[in-house]
């Protein structure tokens, strides 16, 4: 059998920090050091969010720089890893009935390059994204993610990218230096107590979490990551914060 890898939810934040050195991109590089080498990678990240479940399929993914007005140096960066067909397929089949699309147009987005750049920076892991489907409530990520469990016992690596706190009409994500808000803190604090304890369904259930977790997850892209890791866990299994951040930074390591 092989080596049961470890499953990691990244607060992956601005794309500048495919270009920074600073505490969090230094904790990535870490990361990667102290990770067994995967055979493959796979990617649910906030940036494939549209209506349907989707793998992708190319034996060669593009880098997508989807967003704007960064500098030019940010829009050169190319994290070329292989694809890898084979575990699409296998996603596809472990998701069944669900229906799941094999994509070859979408390649991977920055919140797997921007986080990868970092953790394997030789880009030699075959890596493949599975999308997030934006008609689907919270109970579907979970319950779809559970069916990826087998996967790190096959040697993937699966990651989320996102942000447990995401509300870009609060933070401006390192353009300057703020406090962070007390609605922020308490709620990164909360989810860290109920991922330390085991039961989950109050973070699968986050909208019930009332006004802190509204404030910190005004819209679910960013969240949902979060729940496919969570899913992948197993009872019992060490949960460690191997990045810290109150402004959506914080990384959770199962295993």
């Amino acid at each position: 059998m092989d080596q049961r890898m470890p499953a990691i939810f990244f607060g992956h934040g601005n794309p500048l920090n495919a270009l920074l050195e600073n505490d969090y991109t230094s904790a990535w590089v870490r990361i990667g050091k102290q990770l067994p080498r995967p055979k493959a990678i796979l990617c649910v990240s906030a940036h494939w969010y549209f209506p349907a479940t989707a793998v992708t399929t190319s034996t060669r993914p593009r880098t997508i720089h989807d967003f704007g007005g960064f500098p030019q140096e940010l829009y050169q960066v190319e994290y070329p890893a292989p694809g890898s067909p084979e575990l699409a397929n296998r996603v596809r089949a472990l998701l069944a009935p669900t229906s799941v699309e094999l994509d070859e147009r979408w390649g991977l987005d920055h919140g797997t390059w921007s986080v990868l750049c970092h953790v394997f920076p030789q880009a030699d892991i075959p890596v493949i994204q599975l999308s997030i489907d934006e008609t689907q409530p919270p109970e579907y990520h979970y319950e779809i993610g559970k069916r990826l469990m087998g996967l790190r016992d096959e040697g993937i690596l699966i990651i989320g990218s996102g942000n447990i706190v995401h509300n870009l009409h609060t933070y401006a994500w390192g353009s300057r230096s703020v406090e962070p808000f007390d609605w922020a803190v308490r709620f990164e604090k909360q989810a860290r107590e109920i991922l330390l304890s085991g039961d989950y369904a109050p973070l699968i259930a986050y909208e019930t979490l009332g006004r802190d977790a509204t404030l910190s997850v005004p819209t679910p892209e960013h969240y949902l990551p979060l729940l496919y890791v969570m899913a992948v866990s197993r009872e019992g299994e060490q949960v460690s914060f191997p990045v810290d951040g109150v402004d959506g930074m914080l990384a959770v390591q199962f295993g």
